[in-house]
């Protein structure tokens, strides 16, 4: 295996990614999305289960090439000079970056507005794409429900109430004052890492205690991706520029993982709704937002469940 950190320019903008090509002939490459307040770092731990299942209980077939890119204006990628970086131009550069790297079949992974970028990717289904998968669900509940709701509607309205109630301020701001919030940000350590760190603790599954799940140097990490790169307004302005939603019209094979302590939740008949082709869906027994980074083991194996389906559907 070999880990390439790699720039390339797509748009006018330098996107980072890592590329890891696996040692198997078969693998398939996967494009990989993370969101905010995550980096190209939350993917750590699944990069050898991924790209070498056959020394991590899986089988050959299950190898992937990965490819994870940094979105615009978060770490090490560029920050847009200009309007308009919402998931669907996101999605064309994904594209165009794997077109780049001269793939001819590729499968599409993301949670948070990784999701989002997937999703779009789905609805455009590009050239080359064969099929995706996320952890996040981002729907309007009170859209969704019609007529009586059942327990697992209703599991989505409380779960949506309690994030807007509780939960949505860090996003209001991002909405609405990007660039004020940068100011603070860019000028105290203390600061971008108390808004980060909050939701590690907040958005993770455990009792109480964030570093039964994540360690210091881990976290720190991950906060020093958007203090280094002074990222805390640019990242933010996603946010600015469209309403946080995966509940697009996608008819290619579409697969979805729910961890149980993650904010929001969608029921599988919404799903089915939009996406016409739902090969993989999952309410998994444990975990949270950073589904990668928390439970990697559950993660690879949705990963590979859902793809492994796609692929048998091709025999």
């Amino acid at each position: 295996m070999q880990i390439l950190a790699r720039k390339t320019t797509i748009d006018g903008v330098t996107i980072d990614f890592l590329h890891i090509r696996s040692k198997h002939d078969v693998a398939i490459p996967i494009l990989i999305t993370h969101g905010w307040p995550g980096s190209i770092l939350e993917f750590r731990h699944v990069i050898d289960p991924l790209t070498d299942p056959t020394s991590h209980n899986g089988f050959l077939e299950d190898s992937f090439h990965l490819v994870i890119p940094a979105l615009p204006g978060f770490g090490f990628s560029g920050k847009p000079s200009g309007v308009g970086w919402k998931p669907p131009r996101i999605a064309e550069v994904w594209t165009a970056l794997m077109h780049r790297l001269k793939y001819k079949k590729w499968y599409a992974q993301g949670g948070d507005w990784g999701a989002d970028v997937t999703a779009e990717l789905g609805r455009s289904a590009p050239e080359g794409l064969a099929a995706i998968h996320m952890n996040s669900l981002f729907f309007d509940a009170k859209k969704e429900i019609q007529g009586a709701a059942s327990e697992e509607e209703m599991t989505a309205l409380r779960l949506q109430e309690e994030f807007d109630q509780d939960e949505a301020g860090y996003a209001k701001i991002h909405m609405t004052r990007p660039q004020t919030l940068g100011y603070g940000l860019a000028d105290s350590p203390v600061g971008q890492a108390a808004w980060i760190y909050e939701k590690f603790h907040g958005w993770t599954d455990h009792e109480g205690d964030v570093e039964s799940i994540f360690s210091k140097d881990e976290m720190l990490d991950a906060i020093m991706m958007y203090w280094l790169t002074n990222s805390g307004a640019s990242s933010a302005r996603i946010y600015w520029e469209k309403l946080d939603t995966n509940a697009v019209p996608i008819s290619i094979p579409v697969g979805i993982s729910w961890f149980p302590a993650d904010q929001t939740f969608a029921p599988k008949n919404w799903c089915e709704r939009y996406y016409t082709d739902l090969v993989h869906f999952r309410k998994v027994e444990k975990g949270g937002h950073f589904a990668a980074w928390e439970q990697p083991e559950i993660f690879v194996r949705e990963v590979r469940d859902c793809f492994r389906k796609v692929r048998e559907r091709s025999r």
